[in-house]
């Protein structure tokens, strides 16, 4: 295709192409353009409630979130993974779009985009994926699989003969995928991850403290006390978490342990090893022997969590690895397949109706 300039005749439109990639994520939406990450912002937004306009996106929306202003509704337009507000996410891509420093936008609206999805989606989910990024202004876009993007990501030839397994822990899902000659072979998505993690962690607050605390100060709690084993050899101190009383509404202070969170993680983090047990069973023998020998790949902001790397080595008796940047992964692995397109045979074509 091309476009014709009065001063140069016609010109290849390519020259013109914005191309992004978007890990397009239940927290947080990272945008990737010529292999450099450049936005990383919460996945929220602001709207004014008196015409549903767009109030705020990203970083200046998220302070914004439990605070009770009847003028202002925050939206996280992904849970567990996927689009759970169509419109709420179109306006949040545009939103970051706008945001992108000056030397990554064109002129012309053209965009080629590629973003991630959970493993576990339906064709619905997808759908409304593609949807929403075309309203967005995709022109040319490809969906790929988390757990591939992850891969892709950490340097690791999914297209060759060898397997891998990649355990990618996000906000809304838990992707765990045995991957070989660019397939999976064995994938298990669950609907645990950092979302639920810090619901329980706001239940226990509730249950043990008797206190009323946010979805945002639980985030906080699992960052800086959380973890999955209750014996740490680096130990964080204990935290002070201030709130109200729920019965009283007077100010509670209570200092919070890393082994009450661990305690309370209990549940998902079993979940989560009885998912990479699944993947493991449903992994043909070749596959299953690579894995071992190379061990199993943790990404995601999950990964983070203290001694999870840990637990998981103990419980499956395989080596396991935490990504060098387990936030990011998936975004690089995106920003490497928006290069790939036409060699990568495990994209998802989106102009494919």
């Amino acid at each position: 295709m091309r476009y014709f300039n009065s001063a140069n005749g016609f010109i290849e439109m390519s020259l013109f192409l914005k191309e992004i990639a978007i890990d397009l994520g239940t927290a947080n939406t990272i945008i990737i353009c010529n292999g450099e990450v450049v936005l990383n912002e919460p996945s929220v937004v602001a709207i004014k409630t008196a015409d549903e306009s767009l109030m705020a996106v990203g970083k200046k929306a998220a302070p914004m979130q439990d605070r009770g202003a009847e003028r202002i509704r925050t939206v996280r337009p992904l849970k567990n993974g996927v689009i759970a507000d169509f419109k709420a996410c179109e306006m949040m891509i545009r939103g970051l779009i706008a945001m992108l420093p000056k030397s990554h936008k064109s002129f012309l609206e053209t965009v080629k985009m590629v973003v991630c999805v959970p493993s576990g989606s339906t064709d619905a989910e997808i759908r409304t994926v593609i949807d929403s990024c075309q309203h967005a202004g995709a022109r040319e876009l490809y969906l790929i699989y988390e757990p591939m993007a992850a891969a892709v990501g950490m340097g690791i030839d999914i297209e060759a003969p060898e397997g891998c397994m990649i355990v990618d822990i996000g906000g809304g899902t838990t992707e765990i995928a045995a991957i070989s000659l660019g397939c999976f072979v064995a994938n298990e998505s669950i609907r645990v991850a950092g979302d639920s993690f810090n619901q329980d962690i706001i239940n226990y607050m509730d249950r043990a403290h008797n206190m009323r605390i946010s979805a945002p100060t639980a985030e906080r709690i699992k960052k800086e006390v959380g973890a999955a084993l209750m014996e740490l050899d680096d130990a964080p101190e204990d935290m002070l978490v201030v709130g109200p009383n729920k019965t009283t509404d007077l100010p509670l202070k209570v200092a919070v342990s890393y082994q009450e969170i661990a305690r309370c993680l209990e549940k998902d983090i079993a979940q989560i090893e009885t998912a990479v047990l699944r993947a493991l069973g449903q992994t043909p023998s070749e596959v299953y022997s690579d894995i071992v020998e190379r061990g199993i790949y943790l990404t995601g902001g999950g990964a983070l969590l203290r001694g999870l790397a840990k637990r998981l080595e103990e419980k499956t008796t395989i080596p396991c690895h935490v990504a060098e940047e387990p936030l990011l992964s998936v975004a690089k692995g995106t920003g490497i397949a928006l290069k790939n397109t036409k060699n990568f045979s495990f994209l998802i074509n989106g102009n494919i109706r």
